[in-house]
């Protein structure tokens, strides 16, 4: 069967023209009635960012503070090892006084014995 209707031109540019309407119309009536569930899912992706972006700050200040806590523990453990050596040194220093005035009192009485035997010495030659 033919078509009787004729397909001039102006005939295919209104049906064009019909055609962008309807899908224009078609367009808007499905985004006014989607309106609400986009508004939801827009407020659920909100909801969604501020919890993510809450729990990184949280992340972060956690990381924080863990890097200020083993600042401090390193701070202290250095304090610790600096007293420890500070400590040694002194312990050392007293060791090496006590050994010097020993010696210094061991001379004295050698000094002393030497000095009495050499007046005990005069004392019978004279």
């Amino acid at each position: 069967m033919k078509n009787a209707r004729t397909n001039d031109l102006s005939d295919r540019r209104t049906a064009a023209a019909e055609a962008k309407v309807a899908l224009l119309n078609a367009y808007r009536t499905a985004k006014a009635v989607d309106e609400p569930a986009r508004s939801a899912r827009q407020a659920e992706r909100m909801a969604a960012a501020v919890a993510r972006e809450e729990r990184r700050l949280e992340r972060e200040r956690i990381k924080r503070d863990e890097a200020e806590r083993r600042m401090a523990e390193a701070i202290e453990r250095e304090a610790a090892a600096d007293a420890a050596v500070r400590a040694e040194t002194e312990a050392r220093e007293t060791v090496e006084k006590n050994r010097i005035a020993r010696v210094l009192e061991d001379e004295a009485a050698r000094k002393a014995e030497r000095d009495r035997r050499y007046a005990n010495r005069k004392a019978r030659r004279a």
